[in-house]
């Protein structure tokens, strides 16, 4: 009988409870690392070892870890694990847009000689993307477009919390780099099109829209080869609605494409 893969999780909120619930049952080991303390210890499924430290999760040996506890661990930790010698997977994947992150990132996998997955997450077309970062004249615009209540804070700041009921507003314009250091929380999207594309090639836009059914992913991309343009609609986690559903099953998908004798 072959024996149980082991997936450590970091952090046990939404997206690593929906990745247990997904995969608990399909031949992987499971352990979590936690903060001292952390409320979410309680709620650990039996059969889920619980981990205090690095050192623990380190001495688990996973075969693969998944980052699911924000842009700090993936500074902090996710470099030590690489270093090791273990693949890890990361959902905040906005902290790559700090290229000290990215950096200590890359020198701690080739040490390990280790990789860092990066998943697809709310968008999908990434492959078409990464085929695009080898044609010099390809040009690839991402729009974020949100409904106000998720720019509540912004355009409170900005004096449009009025005039954003009424009409769509453009909040942001630019590089990914820096709409990802704006917006840490919203655009890992973006920053994942740019590892994929290529930070000259990307342009981001964000915009609040009244008229937005859900959180909405445009992608136009032109170059030599031809055309694209995608669009993506997500709804919310059931069960926390600052969460888009499809997050952790992209996830799922990434950890089933690492182990799969044929991957898709």
């Amino acid at each position: 009988m072959a024996s149980k893969r082991r997936l450590a999780l970091i952090g046990f909120g939404t997206i690593a409870r929906d990745i247990h619930a997904r995969l608990g049952g399909e031949g992987f080991a499971f352990a979590c690392l936690l903060r001292p303390g952390s409320p979410s210890r309680a709620d650990l499924p039996a059969g889920v070892t619980a981990l205090d430290s690095l050192t623990e999760l380190l001495a688990w040996r996973p075969d693969l870890v998944v980052e699911a506890a924000g842009h700090a661990a993936v500074a902090e930790i996710l470099p030590q694990v690489l270093a090791a010698g273990i693949p890890a997977l990361p959902a905040s994947t906005g902290a790559l847009a700090d290229d000290a992150v990215l950096l200590r990132i890359a020198e701690a996998a080739q040490a390990g000689n280790a990789r860092l997955i990066v998943p697809s997450g709310a968008v999908g077309g990434l492959d078409y993307l990464a085929a695009l970062r080898e044609t010099q004249d390809a040009k690839v615009r991402y729009t974020s477009r949100k409904p106000p209540a998720a720019w509540g804070p912004e355009l409170a700041a900005a004096g449009l919390a009025e005039k954003a009921a009424q009409a769509e507003i453009v909040l942001y314009e630019g590089s990914a780099r820096e709409a990802a250091r704006r917006y840490p929380k919203n655009l890992n999207v973006g920053l994942t099109i740019a590892l994929a594309v290529g930070h000259d090639r990307l342009s981001v836009r964000i915009v609040s829209d009244p008229a937005a059914l859900g959180n909405t992913h445009e992608i136009e991309a032109t170059s030599a080869l031809g055309t694209a343009r995608m669009s993506f609609v997500n709804l919310p986690s059931p069960t926390n609605p600052k969460t888009s559903a499809l997050t952790a099953a992209s996830l799922t998908a990434a950890i089933r494409r690492q182990f799969d004798r044929i991957a898709v």
